[in-house]
């Protein structure tokens, strides 16, 4: 009987049993799903302070970079036409940082800087052709017919303009002996061409050099020889660097980075229309002691206007960068400073034993050559082979 009666009383111990079974599964299934929760936040969280942290330091990147191109990098752009997009190439030496960009930014980019070259790209010969010289009067007739003769026997393919003013003859030489790597001339090697302009004045006694006028800026004073040594020290410095360049790319980049800086091109230019008078100064010199002199001296001391280097200085090259470019004279004479032989088309000449000269005439065979092309003996351009 004692066994019979317990019997139930177990059973109803045992009874409320069954919702406590229930109440755990809810408390198992709630801390699952609070743990569920609580990963997908850490990891949300963790995700979203990643991407802000990643953020933020674009961000940061980006304004140190657009800071360090203003005032360090030097750069050029290169544009491509796949999916609207371009690369913008940030070189500095041997720093190249490579960036696909929309094709808002690089018309933005362009729009800044690419005014700025004083050389531009190469363009295809004939196409420039076509757009500078339309309509059928007889000098664009003419004009035509000597692009395509440049084009189909001399095979200048391409062309690239050089910026107008008065100093684009010495831009054009000047550019070419750089994207080439030529190196000194044989009397620069023997000679320390940054005490050039203190030679002139206390072994020659040059005292009319402080009349030297600096293009258009029209200095003149007692500084102007501090003024001539740091241009051609600068020029020394840039012609050395770019004749110890053997990448040819290397030295296209940094001619790209060069002639867009119009303060060091006219430093430059500067440099080399000094060279040019201490060359007719030096010539003078040996012709009063009866000395042979090449023939373009003699005809240049004949003109009553360049009769010794003093009248060659004031009536011609101060005007040389302000108000005038180089004539023809002044060719051989740069021609025959720089020994090399300057080779230029002059297209208006088409059809005449004139449309194709050398500058100087009686240059050496060992001498580097360069090419000009020129459509009024004004303004010249680069011809690309």
């Amino acid at each position: 009987m004692a066994a019979r009666r317990s019997a139930p009383h177990e059973r109803d111990r045992e009874r409320p049993r069954a919702p406590a079974t229930g109440n755990d599964q809810v408390h198992s299934w709630t801390l699952v799903t609070s743990q569920a929760l609580d990963t997908a936040w850490r990891v949300a969280k963790g995700s979203v302070t990643l991407a802000v942290s990643l953020l933020v330091a674009t961000l940061y990147y980006f304004r140190r970079l657009h800071v360090y191109l203003g005032h360090r990098l030097k750069w050029y752009v290169v544009e491509s036409s796949l999916n609207f997009k371009t690369t913008l190439i940030i070189q500095n030496r041997s720093l190249i940082l490579l960036f696909p960009l929309s094709f808002r930014w690089i018309g933005y980019l362009q729009r800044k800087f690419k005014r700025n070259l004083s050389v531009e790209a190469e363009v295809d010969l004939l196409s420039y052709c076509a757009r500078e010289w339309k309509g059928e009067t007889p000098r664009a007739k003419l004009m035509r017919k000597a692009y395509e003769e440049l084009f189909w026997r001399r095979h200048i393919k391409c062309v690239r303009q050089v910026r107008r003013d008065n100093y684009d003859a010495l831009r054009s030489v000047l550019f070419q002996i750089f994207s080439q790597g030529l190196s000194f001339p044989s009397w620069m090697k023997e000679k320390d061409i940054v005490k050039l302009p203190e030679k002139l004045l206390f072994s020659q006694g040059c005292n009319w050099i402080q009349q030297y006028s600096f293009g258009p800026e029209k200095y003149t004073g007692s500084n102007v020889f501090g003024k001539l040594r740091k241009c051609v020290e600068l020029l020394k410095a840039q012609w050395t660097e770019f004749s110890g360049m053997k990448d040819y790319h290397k030295r296209g980049s940094m001619c790209n980075i060069l002639f867009s800086d119009a303060i060091l091109e006219y430093k430059l230019y500067e440099a080399l229309k000094f060279i040019m008078l201490y060359q007719v100064t030096e010539v003078y010199e040996q012709m009063k002691t009866k000395k042979v002199i090449p023939s373009l001296f003699r005809l240049l001391f004949t003109r009553e206007s360049s009769s010794d280097p003093l009248s060659f200085m004031m009536n011609h090259l101060n005007s040389v960068g302000d108000t005038c470019g180089l004539e023809q004279i002044d060719m051989f004479i740069l021609g025959y400073s720089l020994e090399v032989k300057i080779k230029v088309f002059r297209l208006f000449k088409f059809n005449s034993r004139d449309f194709e000269v050398c500058y100087p005439e009686e240059s050496l065979r060992e001498w580097p050559e360069i090419s000009l092309l020129t459509e009024n003996d004004r303004h010249y351009h680069i011809p690309v082979f």
